[in-house]
């Protein structure tokens, strides 16, 4: 995967995302304007101005695609869905029958992703990520870190949909706010610090802190069904879409292979108390996880896709006893 320099694409990636240890450090993201119920940010929120740019197999973009659906907001903010494959240029757009939820560029007929980020800022430079935020009527990207678009979702819009669920609630937003960091370093991060390494060291860093917290979430889902008590936050929101991808890519492809997600039994019941969530299970492709993952070209240089999925999402839980 390249990045743009100066507009224009180069194939490499950013120096700053490896350490002087051969750990991967992500990059941080440049678009960070929010959307406001009262416009005061001079982003307004408004029934059919945004569009958001994703790629199902993205797990920074799933947070954004889950929230659209619970916070009922489908039909407020469009979406288009780049193909899973990581191609010569970057997330492309089209249509291929082998995933029938990836789109067209439904607002400019963009063959890349990039031809987004050089629209809003011709001599852009950086990565090119999804999620992105589009405001249709500036021609703006908003915004492309995750965790601020959830945040955006969760109650800029309220007025404007009627749903007043709130996943990031005042009472419990320190704790929240404690289990992201640690979720993030560890696990949602800590795959990819596993699978990006360059040296043996940083690799078993990584490896043995993702295993460890993975224990300790264990331990917590054993005392209660959700990760700061009996109802869904953003947290849970936040740690759901690395579980659904991990046995199916991370485990072998990133290299996280001391246990699946299938062999925790707390947290594999809890990935599926979640999916059963309406509206969760249209924002899940495990085919798509595979398929982007594996066309990693610097880890799997041969190309070949496995065939095979080895999960179910929708096999019974046993979370409703709490």
């Amino acid at each position: 995967m390249g990045v743009l320099i100066n507009g224009k694409w180069t194939e490499g990636r950013l120096p700053q995302e490896t350490g002087k240890s051969g750990e991967f450090l992500r990059a941080d993201s440049a678009f960070r304007y929010m959307i406001t119920a009262d416009g005061s940010s001079g982003f307004p929120a408004e029934a059919g101005r945004y569009h958001l740019y994703v790629m199902l197999g993205c797990p920074w973009a799933h947070r954004t695609m889950l929230y659209r659906a619970v916070k009922k907001l489908t039909d407020v903010i469009s979406m288009d869905c780049a193909l899973p494959h990581v191609r010569t240029e970057g997330w492309t757009f089209g249509v291929d029958f082998r995933f029938p939820a990836c789109t067209e560029d439904r607002l400019y007929g963009a063959r890349y992703l990039h031809e987004i980020y050089t629209r809003c800022g011709p001599d852009y430079t950086g990565k090119v990520t999804v999620p992105v935020l589009w405001d249709k009527k500036t021609q703006k990207i908003v915004n492309n870190e995750s965790s601020e678009i959830i945040r955006m979702l969760n109650s800029a819009f309220n007025d404007v949909t009627g749903d007043r669920s709130d996943f990031y609630p005042l009472a419990k937003r320190e704790e929240i706010d404690r289990l992201n960091a640690s979720i993030y370093h560890h696990i949602n991060n800590g795959v990819y610090r596993c699978g990006f390494a360059q040296t043996q060291e940083a690799y078993e860093t990584a490896f043995d802190e993702l295993f460890q917290e993975l224990d300790w979430i264990e331990s917590l889902l054993s005392r209660q069904r959700y990760l700061a008590g009996n109802e869904v936050t953003e947290a849970d929101w936040r740690l759901f879409p690395t579980l659904v991808r991990f046995d199916v890519a991370y485990f072998s492809q990133f290299k996280c292979n001391l246990r699946r997600i299938a062999d925790y039994p707390n947290i594999s019941n809890y990935m599926r108390d979640i999916y059963a969530i309406p509206g969760v299970a249209d924002t899940v492709d495990a085919r798509q996880y595979v398929a982007n993952y594996y066309s990693i070209e610097r880890l799997n240089p041969s190309g070949i896709i496995p065939k095979g999925t080895p999960v179910d999402y929708t096999a019974p839980h046993n979370r409703s006893r709490f």
